[in-house]
């Protein structure tokens, strides 16, 4: 796949996968028959896999071509001081996994806004960001590129704004864009081509054109309530956004070569290759 276009693939595993498939060893080669181009090993719940597994795993995605992610667990808090500790060890064992893999990006929660305010929640959150930086590094994993996630629940640290304000820290630092966070944390503002060419100035404007173009991100439709994200739906669903054909429309014209990740309900792959095709469709309006 050449380096100048999206790459597209899913978080884990789909039912379709597991439903005839016993090891995540397994999905490099079946998201390859699929024609899929990238995979994000989920350790939301905690790091799990083995290193030994982690090596098999990394040896089926470079056989069929396959660039991994992983997301790192759920429970990181980097706005909380009191977790600094906890947090340092989860991103560790996150790099470790990841490097035995061969995984090159580890996706991040930042944390809670709480009692600490929006500022105040992202002034620990950088903190943490810049002592865990030089922890992985002086650990050997200096190669692995860490993405801030925008997030969906209003009271979480996590617009796009703030997400760029913590990648600006390092260069190591690359964007997780979740749209469907944005869209539901903004409760359906965040939607179409206008908003995604905002959202594409302003991470060029901060970070410059280099990181911007290859930023990560998470893809779903997301129902929400007045709080923000409720739940991950699957592209059947006609009530819920984002629409992905705007994006696609926006990355094409910018000519950036992001890895979308898709999210949905169980049907990840499936709404992968479904975004890969519409894409490939925008991509063919302007050849």
């Amino acid at each position: 796949m050449p380096d100048n276009y999206a790459l597209f693939g899913p978080a884990g595993n789909s039912d379709s996968f597991t439903a005839s498939h016993k090891s995540s060893v397994e999905a490099p080669g079946w998201l390859y028959d699929l024609g899929l181009d990238v995979y994000e090993y989920q350790c939301g719940k905690g790091v799990r896999i083995k290193d030994e597994t982690a090596e098999e795993l990394g040896g089926e995605a470079r056989k069929h071509g396959i660039k991994l992610s992983l997301h790192a667990p759920y429970f990181i808090s980097l706005s909380n001081p009191n977790n600094l500790e906890k947090n340092i060890e989860y991103v560790l064992q996150s790099c470790n996994a990841a490097k035995h893999m061969g995984a090159d990006r580890i996706v991040v929660h930042s944390g809670s806004v709480g009692g600490m305010g929006r500022s105040g929640a992202l002034e620990n959150t950088i903190g943490a960001m810049r002592i865990i930086l030089d922890e992985t590094e002086r650990s050997g994993y200096g190669e692995i590129m860490l993405c801030p996630e925008t997030m969906g629940k209003i009271n979480q640290l996590g617009t796009y704004e703030e997400v760029l304000e913590i990648c600006r820290v390092s260069e190591r630092l690359i964007p997780c864009i979740d749209f469907g966070h944005l869209y539901a944390r903004t409760l359906g503002g965040f939607e179409g081509m206008e908003k995604a060419e905002e959202l594409f100035d302003e991470m060029e404007n901060m970070l410059g054109v280099a990181r911007a173009s290859v930023f990560h991100s998470h893809f779903s439709k997301i129902e929400y309530t007045a709080g923000g994200e409720k739940r991950h739906l699957t592209f059947e669903n006609t009530e819920f956004g984002p629409d992905f054909r705007p994006v696609a429309r926006a990355l094409v014209k910018r000519g950036y070569s992001p890895r979308f990740i898709c999210e949905s309900a169980g049907t990840q792959a499936e709404d992968a290759l479904e975004m890969k095709h519409i894409y490939y469709e925008e991509l063919e309006n302007v050849l």
